[in-house]
């Protein structure tokens, strides 16, 4: 019997043994706008016309227009670089009412 797959830290590329702690992570990128710009008021690209048409235009690869919608990446960092990400992605405290 075999135990667990190496693996390795996604932030410093340290291999992390399998008696250490680690910390699994989903990133998930997801493209989105509310509004689009009223008919003359955002100037090239005002109307859905002409965001088709750019569309149609665009990149021949598919998966570069996907990954500008929707990205998403999974890993495990280990534990001296979790404080990094956290403090990376975390917004800063706010302190609430006491």
């Amino acid at each position: 019997m075999t135990g667990p797959r190496p693996k390795t830290c996604a932030a410093c590329g340290r291999a992390i043994a399998a008696h250490e702690v680690y910390y699994r992570f989903k990133l998930v990128l997801e493209g989105e706008q509310d509004v689009l710009d009223a008919p003359g008021e955002g100037g090239e690209g005002d109307d859905l016309a002409t965001l088709v048409r750019q569309l149609e235009e665009g990149p021949e690869d598919t998966r570069e227009l996907e990954e500008q919608v929707h990205w998403e990446r999974t890993g495990v960092v280990c534990s001296k670089c979790r404080s990094v990400v956290v403090r990376t992605l975390a917004p800063p405290s706010v302190a609430g009412p006491h």
